[in-house]
Formats: C-alpha cells, structure tokens, sequence
C-alpha cells in the first residue's frame, strides 16, 4: 500500500465520521462544525485526485463562505437543541431509512460503474488538464444564467432569514 491509497483511507475516513456526525449530533453548532471537518476532508480528497483547483474552491467556497453563513444564521436565529413531537420525529424516521437505502444502492451502482468506467478509460490517452481562465471563462459565457441564479436564490435565502428574525423578534414600533 503507497502514501497515496494511506491518505485516501485517512481522508475518506475522515470524511465518513464527519458526515454521520452532522446528523447524529443534536446541537447544530456541532453539526456545523462536523460539515466543516467533512469538507475538509473532501478537499484533500481532491487534492488526491489532482483537482487542486477544485480543492481550493471546496475550502473557500463550501468551507469558508457558505459554513461562515450557516453559523451565523444559527446563531441569529438562538437555536438551542433541536427538539420535535415524537410522532413527527416517528413518521419521518422511517422516510430516512428508506431514502438512506435508496443512497447506499446508488453509490454502490456508482462504484460499480467507476470501476467498470476506469477500465475502459485506462485504454484511451488522458485530456488536457483545464486551467483557472477556461473554467473562468466558462463560467462567464457559457453557464453565466446558472450562476447569476444560484446569487439570486441565495440573496432569497438571505431575506427569508431576515424576515423570520424579524417576525419572531419583540416589536420595536
């Protein structure tokens, strides 16, 4: 076994435990926080993988900006533990473990499929490797809609959590 398939069972290990500790914490500070070991995770996977660029998007993006947004909003909004009526909670129990099944059968046809994928791939030469200006510019030509809309859908999510802080707060007229 080399350094590289060591690093890839730390990261990937690493990313597992992160990834079932935000949903099994009951406190959303230690959920966020387990979201941000997990993304970190992810970027040295990347980093495995030769996307470095994308690593570093992971972590400014996703584990800087985004993470930043998400305790803010908790911390705005003073959400303590999260408690719910035991038979809302039992109803959607059983929704979660059905869709947990539904996903652990697509990653397994995916992993199925990326093996079969990479055998053929191996036989066939490698692309060029895509530098920081073409996704750039890719990104301002091609798929400028998508992004102009992601910003508007996040300027929404904004104003939603302004709007609930201010409903819920004491009135001040």
């Amino acid at each position: 076994m080399n350094a590289e398939q060591i690093l890839f069972i730390v990261f990937g290990g690493i990313s597992l435990v992160g990834a079932v500790s935000v949903i099994s914490f009951r406190h959303p500070i230690y959920s966020a926080l387990a979201l941000i070991v997990t993304f970190f995770a992810q970027a040295g996977l990347f980093v495995l993988l030769g996307a470095h660029f994308v690593a570093a998007a992971q972590v400014i993006v996703y584990a800087g900006a985004i993470m930043v947004l998400f305790l803010f909003v908790i911390m705005l909004l003073n959400l303590g533990t999260l408690s719910a009526s035991g038979s809302i909670v039992g109803k959607l129990k059983g929704v979660a473990i059905v869709l947990g099944l539904l996903l652990a059968a697509e990653g397994i046809y995916i992993a199925v499929n990326a093996l079969n994928e990479t055998a053929v791939a191996s036989a066939q030469p490698t692309a060029a490797p895509v530098t920081t200006y073409q996704i750039g510019e890719l990104l301002f030509s091609k798929y400028l809609l998508p992004f102009e809309v992601t910003s508007l859908i996040l300027l929404a999510a904004l104003i939603g959590v302004i709007v609930l802080v201010k409903r819920d707060g004491p009135d001040t007229d």
